[in-house]
């Protein structure tokens, strides 16, 4: 746990601005998959809502989403000290002032407050989760929704407030156990933690994963663009919690809880939100994910099915996505290639030409003996039939390719290869990651999870990123590396 008070200076938004927090990835969520899915919004304290995602509550309400509001406490331990208001006074102004901010952001939608004491959430769980299981049954009835279409939004679990960790800890656990998907939302985590803090370790693609006070975790997040009328809507709302962003009075003890430099914070023209979708419940009758070892089963029945099951060789979608991949290349030759996940050499026979050495690996044997064929002419490339990541070639290589593949790994399994791929890239190499942007039937992450991992894991420079509807195309580049360091022939001999 951190040690902070509201009105430490930390870290100040002018910080922030210049962390690159503004280019994080936008949230997977279109306005359709938004409408689509039912969303329980959990808070420990009035105006949490609000600071947290209350940009994201007036794009629900826009899109016509079924939305839920449950309110854990009423905030009465905000002013300890207050000569002039009871923390029973406090409470009735708080929950009105809730009321009113609910009223700017989601119209007459239902809330509900739990009534439990404020700062002791801890002696609360089984209460908290009771109170979650009601409102998701509530909301699944309402509108028909499966536990993977329900969303619970709550508070970052390592936020550094004692409150919401424990709210954000019991809504990752209930996520965990019963299927739904999870959206954090960091507040405090903006004053206490600094942007070019290390990277923790641990696997961030799994969702117990916590960066902890050292940890960089909002490398992995995901950035939602607010509208004009979503930021008017938020303002408007954090205005209605006037007892927090005024004083109560003029006395020692009524200061303002919240001041402006706090505030700049989520005056932002976007929101930040750890996403985890929904992956298949814990429990022992459901049917587990699938995971590396199960690749090379699956993957030799389609390819004994169709030579070419993703139409890499007749689909323009593919033939395209290659052309961007080889163009985001920051050099134009490498002294050694390593591909993981080459299915049958569509990828591999355009790369392997820019490479000293070309190494192309897969689970599949069958889709390897076609790669194979498809490398015949190049004697500077190799296939060979390997299961990452337990299984991993010698030797150590200026370019990594991870493309289509990351997540036919478990979060688990994703974080060990991101280890063994920063073993193997030589200083300055260039990674390359491409993935398909939609979820992957079976298995429990999808491109947006893979590459918020290995930003957040790895925590090297960014290259470039490309991201379109269907899939994202990302450089990373290992230490000492920078764009313009890249040796580049082509750019030599235009300079002459």
């Amino acid at each position: 746990m951190v040690s902070f008070t509201h009105d430490d200076p930390g870290t100040s938004e002018a910080v922030w601005a210049t962390s690159g927090a503004a280019e994080l990835p936008e949230l997977p969520l279109d306005h359709e998959e938004l409408a689509g899915r039912a969303f329980i919004v959990l808070a420990a304290h009035p105006d949490d809502e609000t600071l947290g995602a209350g940009g994201l509550l007036a794009r629900l309400r826009a899109v016509g989403a079924t939305v839920r509001v449950l309110l854990c406490t009423a905030g009465e331990g905000s002013h300890p000290g207050s000569p002039t208001t009871t923390p029973e006074q406090l409470a009735a102004v708080r929950l009105q002032e809730f009321g009113g901010a609910m009223t700017q952001l989601l119209g007459d939608r239902e809330w509900q407050c739990l009534g439990l004491p404020d700062g002791k959430l801890a002696d609360h769980r089984e209460q908290i989760r009771a109170a979650v299981r009601e409102a998701v049954s509530e909301v699944s009835a309402a509108c028909g929704a499966a536990a993977g279409d329900v969303v619970l939004v709550a508070p970052y679990r390592s936020d550094g407030h004692t409150d919401h960790d424990v709210l954000g800890s019991a809504a990752a656990d209930f996520t965990a156990a019963e299927g739904c998907a999870l959206l954090e939302y960091p507040i405090w985590y903006w004053l206490w933690a600094a942007p070019d803090a290390p990277v923790s370790t641990g696997d961030p693609a799994d969702p117990a994963f916590s960066a902890g006070p050292a940890g960089a975790a909002w490398r992995g997040w995901f950035r939602l663009t607010l509208t004009p009328a979503e930021q008017q809507a938020k303002a408007a709302a954090m205005a209605a919690h006037r007892s927090q962003v005024q004083p109560l009075s003029g006395l020692p003890g009524d200061e303002v809880l919240l001041p402006a430099a706090f505030l700049a914070h989520f005056e932002r023209p976007w929101e930040t939100f750890a996403w985890h979708p929904a992956s298949a419940p814990s429990d022992g009758g459901a049917p587990h994910p699938y995971a590396a070892r199960d690749a090379e089963r699956l993957f030799d029945a389609v390819h004994a099915r169709e030579a070419d099951p993703w139409q890499y060789t007749s689909s323009w979608y593919e033939h395209r996505k290659r052309a961007l991949t080889l163009a985001a290349l920051p050099a134009s030759s490498y002294a050694a290639g390593l591909e993981i996940g080459c299915s049958i050499g569509t990828l591999s026979v355009e790369l392997a030409p820019r490479c000293g050495s070309f190494l192309a690996v897969d689970a599949s044997s069958a889709a390897l003996n076609h790669a194979a064929r498809r490398l015949a002419h190049l004697p500077a490339a190799q296939t060979r039939h390997l299961t990452v990541p337990d299984e991993w070639p010698d030797g150590s290589f200026d370019l990594v390719v991870v493309s289509e593949v990351g997540y036919y790994l478990s979060p688990a399994e994703l974080g060990a290869l991101l280890d063994r791929i920063r073993d193997a890239l030589r200083p300055g190499g260039t990674l390359v990651l491409c993935h398909w942007r939609h979820p992957v039937s079976g298995w429990e992450l999808d491109g947006d999870s893979v590459h918020a991992a290995a930003r957040s894991q790895l925590g090297w420079a960014g290259g470039g990123v490309y991201r379109e509807r269907d899939f994202v195309l990302e450089v990373l580049l290992a230490p000492d590396a920078a764009p313009d360091a890249v040796p580049d022939r082509g750019a030599r001999e235009r300079g002459r």
